[in-house]
């Protein structure tokens, strides 16, 4: 792991965390509250100064991940006067409920402006059909190579990462049933039903994406032949067979050339700046198949295209955090799926190591990529309505507003310790989790 991943890692972070905290701050503000610290990071004071004008001290922590925004009242710190008009707890409980969005709020507007960079820069990958197998369902509904699918079997689709996406959270199966699609062609928008059909194939285990980006590996089940031979996701393969791998456009070339037989086959591939090669034996494996790819790679736009794609960006990586905490507590999924500070530095290596060679401007693209998708991600855990949290401090509010008066502080005070103190734990866990990946 390089210096400059950590150093990109902690600038990501605190860009993310001051977008949200400097929500609570300027709507407190706005709201006549006294806000008494706004800092960046936890621990000692590195560097504080008071405001002449406000009086807020604004403080950079020496443990450079979160921050907080203390306002008067709001914790009922023995120092502060609870009956002075700009205290946190002297606010109507709506002014309090609006003081609580914003951190979130923030974030996604955070998002939304990241998204504007990229998308204006890169461009965006339109759910394009690009391959029809013959004889498949998708060839007997009259699915076609050009039609852009609107809507895959109920889910709204303005990209391709979208249907991959709902394929990951409800796969294909013999329960799955009729399925419908909606796509475009010629400016005529058509609706159609197909059945998926049932086919072996031999399988290594493996997923990525089909991009001019290296092949890194996404995801791979435990009993893969793929994990068993040693590989993991993250990894970057570069060869197979001999056959030289520069991108997943190149490895998905290569199996549609080469389709994978019981004969085993040799996997050239790099981990964090070192190469391993490593061989394994494909397995037979039966599928529900639709009988179609499509797009994944990023096309320009123009300006109205960049501004309406980028509100679809934001509401799809608000939707992916959404439906992916639905698929992770319904038992579907696993605390891998969750990760810390730890997790975010690793991934941050991972993604440099990967684009460094394409080019600052690649690089920087890719980086704000991320940073687009961990500030949604941040406003929507947030949100979540668990004691420590906004989105718990916000359902108390709702109770108050319909109580028409606030729960004793007594007792919220014991909820919120008991929800930071199941924060704290689960947080440690993350950690261990983080660590024992990374090692």
């Amino acid at each position: 792991m390089s210096i400059v991943s950590i150093i990109i890692a902690i600038v990501m972070l605190s860009i993310m965390v001051i977008v949200h905290e400097f929500g609570h701050f300027i709507v407190a503000r706005k709201n006549g509250v006294f806000v008494k610290e706004f800092s960046i990071g936890f621990g000692p004071r590195i560097i504080s100064k008071v405001s002449e004008k406000s009086g807020t001290r604004f403080s950079w922590k020496a443990i450079p991940f979160g921050g907080s925004c203390i306002m008067l009242g709001q914790y009922e710190d023995e120092d502060d006067d609870t009956e002075d008009e700009k205290s946190y707890d002297k606010k109507s409980v709506w002014a309090r409920m609006s003081i609580t969005l914003a951190g979130p709020v923030f974030n996604f507007f955070l998002a939304f402006i990241l998204a504007v960079i990229y998308v204006g820069t890169m461009g965006y990958d339109p759910a394009t059909v690009t391959y029809v197998e013959e004889g498949s369902p998708a060839d007997e509904a009259g699915l076609e190579v050009g039609d852009v699918i609107t809507d895959y079997n109920g889910a709204s689709i303005n990209f391709g990462r979208e249907i991959y996406l709902e394929n990951y959270l409800h796969p294909i199966s013999s329960e799955t049933g009729e399925m419908t699609i909606t796509y475009e062609r010629d400016g005529e928008s058509y609706t159609v039903s197909l059945t998926p059909a049932e086919t072996d194939y031999y399988v290594i285990g493996i997923s990525y994406y089909s991009t001019s980006d290296p092949a890194e590996l996404l995801e791979m089940s435990s009993s893969s032949a793929a994990s068993e031979a040693g590989l993991r996701e993250g990894d970057i393969i570069t060869a197979v067979n001999g056959t030289e791998i520069e991108s997943g456009e190149d490895l998905q070339a290569y199996f549609t050339e080469k389709p994978l037989t019981a004969e085993s086959i040799t996997i050239t591939y790099e981990r964090k700046g070192v190469e391993f090669e490593t061989e394994l034996t494909p397995t037979v494996a039966s599928y529900y198949r639709l009988g179609f790819s499509y797009n994944l790679q990023e096309e320009k736009t123009d300006v109205w295209g960049t501004i309406k794609y980028s509100f679809a960006e934001m509401k799809y990586q608000i939707t992916s955090v959404y439906k992916s905490l639905i698929y992770l507590f319904s038992g579907n999924g696993s605390l891998d799926m969750l990760s810390g500070p730890v997790g975010l530095v690793d991934i941050v290596d991972t993604t440099y190591e990967a684009t460094s060679s394409y080019g600052f401007m690649y690089t920087l693209m890719s980086m704000i990529s991320l940073t687009l998708m961990l500030s949604a991600n941040l406003g929507v855990m947030n949100l979540i309505p668990f004691p420590g949290l906004d989105g718990g401090k916000f359902l108390l509010l709702i109770i108050e507003a319909i109580r028409r008066k606030p729960m004793d502080k007594k007792y919220e005070g014991v909820i919120t310790l008991i929800g930071a103190a199941l924060l704290v734990i689960l947080m440690v866990v993350v950690l261990v989790n983080d660590v024992t990946k990374f090692f």
